[in-house]
């Protein structure tokens, strides 16, 4: 009830900003799409860095979660599974969840867009879009700068979605379009990231991994990121 809630009041607040943007219409809103599309995409680069190398919890079991040899679908497994989540807290969650989706990659291509996006919205999505709801009636923002801020947050709604559409081949006309004319990135060039796992960490555009890259060779050669964070420890 309250994830609909959360989607609900996102749905209106976003038709608002819209509205914002709309009343002051310019040619200054195509540049604002292209670098609130862009940013977008570095966000999803960044907390994808950030995810796959911070270390994930210890002492919970996760060791035995991620290497399980036999199916996932097992009663076995499930009690683990249910046990290890109940000891770690949403943010944890998410690191687990980031990890554990390279040695089976598939596996979240068949999540629900709803499990993908959930979090985002509570945790950024919705505040960002009533802040901006704010910002539009207190201060005269010109209609360009809604716009750009309006597809950041879009972009930044569905990137897990986004990336999840990377590893399925079954996708909605609108994702198969918007990779044609480069919105979004190929299966092609992700796996790039996940040949190494030290690269294009960006999953929507893939525009920003140019700026990525550098930073996170930079992040290795100063130990703030290391390989002991990819896999969970015992």
């Amino acid at each position: 009830m309250l994830m609909r809630l959360a989607i609900f009041a996102l749905i209106l607040s976003g038709l608002a900003n819209l509205g914002f943007a709309a009343r002051d219409p310019s040619l200054w809103m195509i540049p604002a799409l292209l670098a609130g599309w862009y940013a977008a995409d570095m966000l999803s680069g960044m907390v994808h860095m950030l995810m796959d190398y911070h270390p994930a919890r210890l002492g919970v079991g996760l060791d035995r979660l991620y290497f399980y040899p036999g199916s996932r679908e097992s009663d076995e497994y499930q009690g683990m599974f249910r046990a290890s989540m109940a000891r770690l807290n949403p943010f944890e969650r998410l690191v687990y969840d980031f990890k554990n989706h390279h040695p089976r990659p598939d596996a979240l291509g068949r999540r629900t867009t709803l499990r993908q996006i959930g979090s985002t919205i509570v945790a950024g999505s919705l505040p960002v879009s009533l802040l901006l709801n704010a910002a539009c009636l207190v201060w005269p923002l010109p209609g360009w700068a809604v716009a750009g801020v309006l597809n950041f947050l879009v972009g930044g709604t569905f990137a897990q979605y986004f990336h999840g559409t990377l590893h399925r081949a079954d996708n909605p006309w609108i994702i198969n379009a918007m990779r044609k004319v480069g919105l979004l990135m190929t299966p092609a060039a992700h796996q790039l990231h996940h040949d190494t796992l030290r690269r294009d960490f960006a999953t929507n555009s893939g525009w920003s991994n140019a700026v990525l890259n550098p930073v996170f060779r930079l992040a290795r050669r100063r130990g703030w990121l290391t390989d002991a964070g990819l896999e969970p420890q015992g």
